[in-house]
């Protein structure tokens, strides 16, 4: 009977540590779930910062590779109306050739006026880079087109932005005396362009100093210098060998230009 005692006690111990071991396993299992639970509002584990991020990130559809090719050749042969067909059959706007050149770009460089409209409205980047560091906007100083200066206006570009040689759009637009567009982009109080008429480029040269070393002497430099100089360009500005724009046209014989200088 003692020994039948014993066992009964050793029993009942054994059933009462079971019980306890099943509690302590049911509450940590409870405290598990409660630290697992989504806080109120929370639908997910991700952080707050996680999904501002993904919130912030537009949801873009994929260009049609054929309406960007088409879109690319309406641009640089001028078409407009095939430009129109392209965006509306979800060609990529920035697309760009083997240059690195967007539509916009070819456009610009074409001086297709009205192709560039279209893709202004529709928003294309005035500040695109191409393999040559040009941009729309710089390649105008180039051709010395001032109606496209006044469509690519309305785009506001950056025109900070410089091309290979260090320049601004002004610079080439004084070597070649594009009197039409310098006249646009320095006086014409109708259109916002900021370009600094001083910038000096990688070779130590402003406007003003390029339209004399590299300009001809003739009517188109001299009316060239003439609005420079009423556009604000500091004739005292000197090259990197100490030779100003004046001593530069007194050199070559230009004695209508250093005769605007000297006044």
């Amino acid at each position: 009977m003692a020994s039948l005692g014993r066992t009964t006690r050793l029993f009942v111990s054994l059933a009462g540590l079971a019980v306890l071991a099943t509690a302590c396993s049911t509450q940590s299992d409870g405290d598990a779930s409660a630290r697992q639970k989504p806080s109120a509002g929370r639908t997910d584990s991700a952080s707050p910062k996680d999904k501002v991020e993904r919130s912030a990130s537009p949801k873009r559809s994929a260009a049609d590779p054929a309406a960007s090719r088409d879109l690319l050749e309406g641009a640089r042969s001028g078409d407009a109306d095939a430009i129109r067909s392209a965006i509306k059959r979800g060609a990529d706007l920035e697309t760009r050739d083997s240059d690195r050149r967007t539509p916009l770009l070819l456009a610009a460089t074409g001086d297709h006026v009205e192709a560039a409209e279209v893709l202004v409205e529709a928003g294309a980047d005035p500040d695109a880079l191409d393999r040559q560091h040009d941009t729309p906007w710089l390649v105008t100083g180039v051709s010395g087109s001032a109606a496209m200066a006044r469509t690519l206006a309305k785009a506001d570009p950056d025109y900070t932005i410089v091309n290979r040689y260090g320049g601004t759009s002004l610079i080439p637009a004084g070597e070649h005396g594009h009197v039409d567009y310098i006249r646009e982009v320095t006086t014409n109080p109708d259109i916002d362009v900021d370009v600094d008429v001083n910038h000096v480029n990688n070779l130590g040269w402003t406007a003003l100093l390029e339209a004399v070393i590299l300009g001809d002497g003739g009517e188109d430099h001299q009316e060239s210098v003439k609005l420079l100089l009423d556009g604000g360009a500091d004739r005292s500005i000197a090259d990197k060998s100490g030779t100003t724009a004046l001593e530069h046209a007194e050199e070559r014989g230009y004695d209508e230009i250093a005769r605007l200088l000297r006044k």
